[in-house]
């Protein structure tokens, strides 16, 4: 079984992985960003290496899909190739990084990739304010986040409200998370915990 969480930078995807992991003894799967070989030349360069990025991204994501669908365990996985397609790439030729031409390639190889895989049982997705996202950044200091313009977290939001809510086919639960604190207060994450256990397994009802 496949458990995807879905969330903009600082939503608090990875935290909630491991959490789950725990819970459900659930094995997480996490994107190995650094070992992307465009990413310096992306920085440098974004326009020039936003494609050939893009492409490396969803031929890692494929694969993570792939082992995946093989694996007997069930897989909790932090951010989903859905997102860096309808997300990431998507804000990429929005801002003109990758032109029409690329963008159309990419979509067209993104769904043929999709005929060989199936969705996520479930995907969880983490909705948050940007104020929200601006106070995790600011706390987890992670000095290459902290240069982060402001529109492009906002940004991201929209195309996340749009994938999960116009694009995604798949089975979703969303999460506002502006007033948890699922880290540190066990009876907030004994909330969503709850509402995928009900999703996945029927164990408890709506009310509680």
């Amino acid at each position: 079984m496949h458990i995807g969480i879905a969330g903009n930078i600082g939503s608090g995807k990875t935290t909630l992985t491991k959490l789950l992991a725990k819970r459900y003894g659930w094995t997480p799967s996490y994107e190995a960003v650094k070992d992307n070989p465009y990413l310096s030349d992306y920085y440098s360069n974004i326009k020039r290496w936003a494609f050939p990025m893009e492409v490396f991204y969803l031929k890692e994501r494929f694969r993570d899909l792939l082992e995946i669908a093989r694996s007997p365990k069930t897989i909790v996985q932090d951010r989903t190739i859905f997102e860096g397609v309808y997300v990431f790439a998507t804000n990429n030729h929005l801002m003109g990084n990758l032109d029409d031409r690329d963008f159309e390639t990419y979509m067209e190889l993104f769904e043929s990739m999709m005929t060989r895989v199936s969705y996520p049982r479930l995907l969880v997705y983490l909705r948050s304010s940007l104020p929200h996202l601006v106070k995790n950044i600011e706390n987890r200091g992670r000095s290459y986040e902290q240069e982060i313009p402001i529109d492009y977290l906002e940004g991201l939001n929209r195309l996340y409200d749009d994938f999960v809510m116009k694009k995604y086919k798949g089975r979703t639960i969303v999460v506002d998370v502006d007033n948890l604190d699922f880290e540190h207060r066990p009876e907030d994450f004994r909330k969503i915990s709850d509402q995928i256990g009900a999703e996945l397994y029927g164990l408890f009802s709506n009310n509680e």
